[in-house]
């Protein structure tokens, strides 16, 4: 079955909501460790981006891979820089990490179409 990776990441900002509302003292602090994490320091916010993504291939959370995919395009990130973070995960994570890395290009692949299809 293929995943469409558009829709899980709205599916995940929903129950992250719903887990706000019931566990608000750790998701908030979740939140502000995001937060602290994710902003502009030594490394841009892409390649902060690109290395979340990479973790997320070598660990191989589908989750995590529709949010950095997403949060990559959104800070900027080229195709070509998302590819080349991927490859950088199958260097480290072996043969599950191909698995994992072909399942981003594919959510890569699903988030340019639908900004394609989005009408400007």
């Amino acid at each position: 079955m293929v995943k469409n990776y558009p829709q899980h990441y709205q599916h995940l900002l929903e129950l992250m909501g719903q887990l706000g509302e019931e566990a608000p003292a750790l998701m908030n602090g979740f939140g502000q460790l995001h937060q602290a994490a994710a902003q502009v320091g030594a490394l841009s916010v892409k390649v902060k981006e690109l290395i979340a993504l990479a973790i997320a291939v070598v660990v191989r959370c589908d989750g995590c891979i529709a949010y950095h995919v997403h949060d990559a395009l959104e800070s900027g990130a080229t195709r070509a820089e998302i590819v080349d973070a991927i490859g950088m995960a199958l260097l480290m994570g072996g043969g599950p990490a191909v698995v994992y890395g072909v399942e981003a290009l594919e959510a890569l692949n699903q988030f340019e179409e639908e900004a394609l299809a989005v009408p400007a």
